[in-house]
């Protein structure tokens, strides 16, 4: 259909249009959109952040979307299957928002764990991040929604991400860092995404990359579209860039309309952009004569629960779980997150969902006859938490929520009405730009009385006013921050106001928002709330420990906050926030059938670990989290994940661990040793390793066999496993190849092909693993080969596990095959 379409297909078109109408096609329409022209027959395309759930192109609570567990939960489960399911299920939430492309996966490196955005990307592997790319895209795409692998390339940490150089060998791109995107364009990806940094001193929207080997070697016919405003110059309209976003102002315009004209930029390279366009907008429905895929239906909640079910990694059971609900009288659930739970990391990333259930709420329907008690143990998010909407009435309209009003002067440009006082307009019909003052009015009845820290977050200048009453004025420092940061997190200004339960007040805050004010032009974000009381640590953490002393058993609920883990910055170490650290060994003293929950989407310090009698890593969870949890904790189902990403037992052991550039510069020095191929190398064993994790039933590998395949460039691996405990479950296993003669660096052990199986008691199953020539291949300068000689390859439940192995010859002097 429009997905074969040839060159031949859109000259016609493309002779049609101007060289003006060419040039504005290739920058944006709006924040989200591309322009349409009617002339050709050819409509705007809508574009919108993921990937964990799609968004829209705006940030409205009104319009809620589906939340998916973060990427690492998805990655966690191993399974390409559940990666094509994620990949439909967000085609599905596309497409209910009239979007068509959604920009992800994000396939970037687990390079370091201090990453910030680490939660969004899959792994510390390339092969199985490519793999599960690769799954993504098909899914989204069959299902008629163009995805967009991203951000091409070495877009590993956030520190001076718009500006940082990344210094990286040939060799190291091409085995690590590029290979994941490979996978993903063998997979057909309609779209790419540049990103941000430079590499090797040219940043990555005007580089060779983007020709080569992206298009030209491994024949990618799509879309290269900017990350936004990384665009910055003409030289990438040379380049092999196809759409610079956002619109309509941009770095090219009129300047590439007289480029082309003076022959500075030839016209046949801007014809090859449009092509590009034009075919993206054929595949996703875009283009007169072409009709998009429908997608199938999912049911994105039941579907939401899976996943995080399938994502959850346990990393330590003391024969303490599943509980079994008859047996439990009563549970004292702990913790900041166990209420206040991290669905998603922060960032451009987030989506609103219409609803989460939080682990509190998933244990108690896990378990309906047990006694619950609930403690916040310790403070651990930051900020302003959003007032209940329940508490509020619009003045306008008599209904729960907020009236927003934006003015240029006193005259009203615009009025919405709101169901949140977490705002943010990025993008939408909202004349941010055009307004001088944006006021934000509602009728507040607070449920308790006390001093409340009340304020407000935003990048704009504000007052806030209680009962006409001016009680906080001012603008939060953000000197420093990332501009993401400035507009999705930025600081908030507080005061303490007295309030008393069932007594309304009427709130109101004010923006200034005026020219000069703001530098992030027709972005704005407001919050509204009440920020944490921190003023009796001691107190919380005695309330907690009663509470599990009292109770049959404990779940303790920790994790990161929106400071700790978003886009726009990176970690500046591994421990968990607040006093979350002493609250576990103190509830685990009062309580040794303690089970701790980890919320946090990259990997974090947990120095009590051997002192309680169950860990349970649940990533972000997505709106479905608490349901999930009660079903692993109540063993209605197993936790199916396994880690793809090594956790360390101290910080000053990871090998490879530094995010902040040197005079610009970033260098990957570790070359292709990264991950848990770095900790192999340098001998400190991780906490938990690569690859590990445990279920509630126990498992034999029992042999490992070579099958001769017809495709001379592939073999088999049939790996046979053995369900040796009481109950059915699910294991994965990875096959990792060795090499330790001859004169190639290669890493101890490196993963080149994996396997999900499941099976009942006594059963033994048997997993097939294709291995290519690829997988054991390495980059030179005269592009892939294998050298001769036997390698190991090894079967085993982590990358540290022993297994069982087999050896085989390699092809004398074979390439590669081509993804």
């Amino acid at each position: 259909m429009s997905a074969g379409r040839t060159t031949a297909d859109f000259v016609e078109k493309i002779e049609a249009l101007s060289l003006e109408q060419k040039a504005r096609l290739v920058t944006g329409a709006d924040f989200w959109s591309t322009i349409a022209v009617p002339e050709i027959g050819l409509r705007s395309m809508v574009m919108s952040d993921g990937p964990a759930g799609v968004r829209g192109p705006a940030w409205d609570e009104r319009d809620p979307s589906l939340n998916l567990p973060s990427a690492t939960a998805l990655a966690a489960a191993w399974d390409v299957r559940m990666a094509y399911r994620y990949g439909a299920a967000a085609a599905a939430e596309a497409r209910r928002k009239d979007v068509d492309v959604v920009l992800g996966p994000t396939i970037n490196l687990h390079r370091s764990p201090l990453g910030g955005r680490h939660f969004e990307a899959f792994s510390e592997d390339p092969l199985l991040s490519g793999e599960l790319a690769a799954a993504y895209v098909r899914g989204l795409q069959d299902n008629g929604v163009a995805a967009t692998p991203k951000h091409y390339v070495a877009n590993d940490s956030e520190t001076d991400r718009f500006t940082v150089d990344v210094r990286v060998d040939e060799r190291t791109l091409r085995e690590v860092y590029l290979l994941p995107f490979e996978y993903a364009v063998e997979a057909g990806a309609w779209a790419i995404m540049s990103a941000y940094n430079s590499v090797n001193g040219t940043t990555m929207s005007e580089h060779d990359l983007l020709q080569s080997p992206l298009s030209t070697e491994w024949g990618f016919d799509g879309v290269v579209v900017s990350d936004w405003t990384a665009v910055r110059s003409l030289a990438a309209a040379d380049a092999w860039q196809d759409l610079a976003m956002p619109g309509p102002e941009g770095a090219w315009g009129d300047a590439l309309i007289e480029a082309v004209r003076d022959g500075r930029i030839a016209e046949a390279a801007l014809d090859r952009k449009v092509e590009r366009l034009l075919r993206l907008a054929a595949r996703v429905g875009a283009l007169d004569g072409a009709q998009a895929v429908e997608p199938a239906e999912v049911d994105g909640p039941a579907f939401a629960a899976e996943a995080a079910r399938e994502g959850m990694v346990l990393l330590r059971n003391e024969r303490e779980l599943p509980w079994d609900p008859a047996a439990i009288s009563s549970i004292a659930v702990i913790g900041h997150n166990a209420l206040e739970a991290r669905t998603q990391g922060g960032g451009s990333a987030t989506v609103i969902p219409d609803h989460v259930v939080n682990p509190r709420q998933g244990v108690i329907e896990a378990f309906p006859d047990a006694h619950i008690t609930y403690s916040l143990g310790a403070v651990v998010q930051e900020g302003l938490a959003q007032l209940e909407l329940d508490e509020l009435v619009n003045p306008v309209t008599g209904e729960p929520g907020v009236a927003v009003r934006f003015l240029d002067g006193d005259r009203e440009l615009f009025a919405e009405h709101r169901r949140s006082t977490e705002l943010v307009w990025f993008g939408g019909s909202a004349p941010i730009g055009a307004s001088t003052r944006v006021i934000l009015s509602t009728r507040y009845t607070p449920d308790s009385t006390g001093i409340l820290q009340l304020g407000f977050a935003s990048p704009a200048r504000g007052r806030l006013f209680i009962d006409e009453q001016e009680v906080l004025e001012g603008r939060a420092d953000t000197e420093g921050l990332d501009l993401a940061t400035v507009l999705l997190a930025p600081p908030a200004l507080t005061t303490p106001v007295a309030l008393t339960a069932g007594v309304t007040v009427d709130l109101r805050c004010e923006l200034d928002v005026g020219a000069g004010e703001l530098a992030l032009g027709d972005a704005l974000s407001l919050t509204v709330g009440v920020a944490p009381d921190r003023s009796d640590p001691e107190g919380l953490r005695r309330a907690a420990v009663d509470a599990a002393r009292a109770a049959d058993v404990a779940v303790v609920v920790v994790g990161t906050n929106a400071q700790v883990e978003s886009e726009g910055f990176d970690r500046t170490d591994l421990s968990l926030p607040g006093d979350q650290d002493e609250l576990v060994r103190a509830v685990a003293r009062a309580n040794p059938r303690t089970v701790v929950v980890i919320n946090s989407g990259a990997p974090v310090l947990l120095p009590w670990r051997e002192e309680v009698a169950a860990v349970l890593l649940s990533h972000f969870g997505g709106q479905e989290f608490g349901v999930a949890l009660g079903a692993v904790l109540s063993g209605a189902a197993e936790p199916g994940g396994r880690l793809t990403t090594s956790w360390p037992a101290a910080i000053d052991d990871v090998p490879v661990l530094g995010t902040t550039p040197t005079d610009g510069r970033l260098s990957y020095g570790e070359g292709i040793h990264i991950g848990y191929r770095a900790w192999l190398r340098s001998g400190a064993e991780p906490a938990y390793p690569f690859g590990y994790g445990l279920g509630y039933t126990h498992w034999a590998l029992d042999d490992v066999d070579v099958v001769p395949t017809p495709d001379s460039a592939q073999l088999e691996i049939r790996v046979r496993v053995r369900n040796a405990g009481q109950r059915p479950g699910k294991q994965v296993v990875q096959l990792y190849a060795e090499r330790s003669d001859g004169p190639i660096d290669r890493p101890v052990r490196w993963l080149v092909g994996f396997g999900t199986l499941r099976a009942e008691p006594g059963e033994t199953a048997t997993v097939a693993i294709p291995v290519r020539d690829r997988a054991l291949a390495h980059w030179t300068a005269d592009g892939w080969r294998v050298e001769p000689g036997r390698f190991t390859l090894r079967a085993a439940f982590s990358a540290a596990d022993a297994g069982k192995s087999v050896s085989i010859d390699a092809p004398i002097g074979a390439k590669g095959d081509p993804q």
